[in-house]
């Protein structure tokens, strides 16, 4: 019979163990930290790619500003070109109009001087009517002074013309050399703006080139930080598929297990009845006589044990009974000793994070800070219900779950998620 107690018990305790730790749970629960560590890498490329369209943006934006920059120096180089072009124009103009003076110089020297070789010439060949003998062919001082006076004039005009034509062709000449010089400096002007226009015709080529591919590696990045986003998105769903397939894997494996202890229970007890009973009716046999009687009582011994086996298998079903109903007879005495009985609850845990609260940092329903081994969640209860869960004392402060499921406050996220689901008698205290 003790052997059999202990292989009962043995039984139980491998019935524990092996619905303590479900082998798909676990395995559900290793899918979710490998999709969540997916999923952050997966972030982190998104983030670093954004970073990098944002780079490209900011040196695409420069070359832009640059480019503008670029064609605004080639208009005011366009026009500053055309300006002096028409100077160079002008200029020209001047020059001809100094070269026809010029010429007109020369003409004008050219009389001056064929006039006056005629004059020598005339005087050379007519010796013999040299100046004195006109002078003293005069036929009265008057006259002579008249021819004098003549003679005297036209020396002077010669030298006055020959004067004036070496004052002309000075001032011709120093005026083309300045027309020239002005002529050649626009000339240079205009060569050193058309050279710098196309310099920066040369550069807004360059910088558009750089731009086009800029955007091109924009558009690039923006092709792989799409494709990330939906693989984002596309982790985010199957982590939720996970999750609630996690959950329901808990919640099942815990009724499971509440199940099996139910039944190993009413076994233990069955077993301990029935052993008492077999106890009692060695205790008859030995005190009994060897006789006839001896027999009767022994087979009456053996009818109250096959008795007594239906009565135990009786009390298994209304155990297990008692046990789908919500354990009623417990509820009863436990009312007594440590608070109201509610029954076996489902138990979770949360924390104050964003992934949890979806806003990060919040107070409770109730108004009051969430504190860890204080605050719980429930609804149906009342703010402030104080319960007791495995021997500690909990308080209802916030709301998220329905009656029957309480929700335990914690200190981060990695504690909410390595509690899990758990199943365990709950009992109000006030």
């Amino acid at each position: 019979m003790r052997f059999k107690k202990l292989a009962v018990l043995f039984l139980t305790m491998s019935i524990f163990s092996s619905m303590t730790v479900p082998a798909g749970a676990t395995t559900t629960r290793e899918q979710i930290a490998n999709v969540q560590s997916e999923k952050a890498s997966t972030e982190s490329s998104l983030a670093q790619s954004q970073e990098r369209i944002n780079t490209l943006e900011g040196l695409k934006g420069n070359l832009e500003g640059y480019l503008t920059e670029l064609n605004v120096q080639y208009e005011d180089l366009t026009k500053s070109l055309k300006e002096l072009t028409k100077k160079a124009q002008k200029k020209e103009a001047e020059l001809e109009e100094v070269k026809a003076d010029l010429k007109e110089a020369k003409r004008q020297e050219a009389e001056q001087y064929a006039a006056m070789k005629m004059r020598i010439s005339y005087m050379y060949e007519n010796a013999e009517t040299s100046y004195l003998a006109t002078l003293l062919s005069a036929e009265s001082f008057t006259e002579f002074l008249n021819r004098a006076e003549n003679i005297i004039q036209i020396g002077n005009y010669d030298r006055d013309m020959l004067a004036k034509y070496q004052d002309t062709q000075k001032k011709v000449a120093e005026k083309k050399a300045t027309v020239e010089e002005e002529q050649e400096a626009i000339e240079k002007l205009r060569e050193e703006s058309a050279r710098k226009r196309e310099e920066i015709h040369q550069l807004e080529e360059s910088t558009q080139a750089e731009i086009a591919s800029y955007q091109e590696q924009i558009s690039s990045e923006q092709s792989e930080a799409s494709s990330l986003l939906a693989l984002v998105n596309s982790q985010a769903a199957q982590l939720n598929k996970l999750v609630a397939k996690a959950e329901a894997e808990e919640e099942a494996a815990a009724k499971a297990q509440a199940e099996a202890e139910a039944r190993a229970a009413a076994a233990a007890e069955a077993e301990a009845q029935k052993e008492a009973e077999a106890k009692k009716a060695e205790e008859s046999v030995s005190q009994e006589d060897n006789s006839s009687e001896e027999e009767s009582y022994e087979e009456e011994s053996y009818e109250q044990e096959d008795t007594s086996n239906e009565e135990a298998a009786a009390s298994t079903e209304e155990t297990e009974g008692s046990s789908d109903s919500g354990y009623s007879d417990t509820q009863q005495s436990a009312s007594n000793g440590s608070g109201t009985y509610l029954g076996n609850f489902k138990l979770t845990a949360y924390c104050n994070c964003a992934q949890c609260c979806g806003v990060a940092g919040n107070l409770t329903a109730s108004g009051t800070v969430p504190t860890a081994g204080r605050t719980v969640a429930m609804a149906g209860v009342p703010f402030g219900t104080q319960l007791l869960i495995n021997g500690n004392v909990y308080t209802v402060e916030d709301l998220g779950t329905a009656y029957g499921h309480v929700d335990i406050f914690m200190n981060s996220h990695s504690e909410a998620l390595q509690f899990g689901l758990q199943y365990a008698d709950v009992y109000q205290l006030n």
